[in-house]
């Protein structure tokens, strides 16, 4: 199955908003409508760091996306790109679409002149992982997250 992977279009809200609400359920965190008009308003304002890779099938529909953003590498003196959010409906999982947009997101990055590709995954999500550890490196950071 041919999949193009490429930035999600201003008139996909729709086609993106399925795929997004699949994510949202994945990770038990509803997407309510505000939440999820607020995400795609951040999307297509190009003055956002936030940008969403969508992958698309033969039939042009939308099976997958990747939203990431820049951010400052002080110590290494560089620019990278953070991964937030990756997600492939998962009938059309197991076909090398996760991969393709990790390598989009990647693309991008070189194109920037970005050093890294960053992101995290929950540590009980064996699937992703699995996917992972042979695409990137497992990092020794531990996550923390502190509450505003």
């Amino acid at each position: 199955m041919p999949i193009e992977v490429r930035p999600v279009q201003t008139s996909e809200f729709f086609p993106w908003h399925a795929v997004y609400t699949g994510y949202g359920e994945f990770y038990e965190t509803p997407l309510h409508d505000e939440k999820a008009v607020l995400v795609w308003s951040w999307i297509i304002d190009p003055s956002n760091e936030l940008e969403c890779l969508v992958a698309v099938d033969e039939h042009g529909e939308v099976v997958g996306l990747a939203h990431f953003r820049e951010f400052a590498r002080p110590l290494a003196g560089s620019r990278g790109l953070y991964l937030d959010d990756l997600y492939v409906l998962p009938e059309k999982r197991k076909q090398g679409i996760a991969t393709a947009l990790i390598d989009g997101v990647a693309d991008v990055g070189r194109a920037r002149g970005a050093s890294i590709v960053r992101w995290i995954t929950a540590k009980d999500n064996e699937t992703a992982r699995s996917l992972y550890k042979n695409v990137a490196e497992k990092t020794q950071w531990v996550t923390y997250d502190k509450a505003l």
